[in-house]
């Protein structure tokens, strides 16, 4: 299942849409994370995540990548843990790339036929902030993570739901 989901990330990734990843989730699983302190992002069914998760939510993220570093897994109960970075093609005056600092993953719950149940991921929104902050600094935003950030601002997309209020829980 790694094997599969890395090499379809890593096809995701180079193409600029993650939409293709739908097809490893069961019909009706769901896909959510919290987006700071005043809101969670939830995808119900495998359509949802296809359109929202994997389609609006990653608009203008082209150019980034999601290089994993490791996983844990549970063959027991199905949990999967993937740790990845997020990191930007883009670089600074030094040379380095723009990447998301602290800690990142997913945490996957697999349902067998190489397919997920659910997914939740995980990241640190103060370093989100903060690295975006320094790409708008910098002028080093592509203009398709301008457009996103304008759409988003209001923070009524679908799937965005009041911290608690998403269909269902975060955790």
């Amino acid at each position: 299942m790694v094997e599969r989901w890395l090499t379809a990330n890593d096809e995701a990734e180079r193409a600029g849409d993650w939409r293709p990843l739908s097809e490893f989730y069961t019909e009706d699983a769901t896909y959510g994370w919290n987006y700071g302190p005043h809101k969670d992002f939830m995808a119900v069914g495998r359509d949802e995540i296809r359109d929202l998760a994997l389609g609006q939510e990653m608009e203008g993220l082209e150019g980034w990548t999601y290089p994993y570093q490791a996983w844990v897994i549970d063959e027991k109960t199905g949990d999967m843990l993937g740790l990845w970075k997020q990191v930007y093609e883009a670089t600074r005056d030094d040379g380095s790339h723009y990447a998301l600092n602290g800690i990142q993953g997913s945490w996957f719950k697999y349902a067998g036929n190489f397919q997920f149940s659910w997914q939740r991921d995980f990241f640190d929104y103060g370093n989100v902030s903060a690295l975006f902050i320094e790409l708008m600094k910098d002028k080093k935003m592509s203009d398709g993570m301008l457009a996103r950030i304008e759409k988003a601002a209001p923070g009524n997309l679908p799937g965005w739901y009041p911290i608690g209020q998403a269909p269902v829980a975060l955790w």
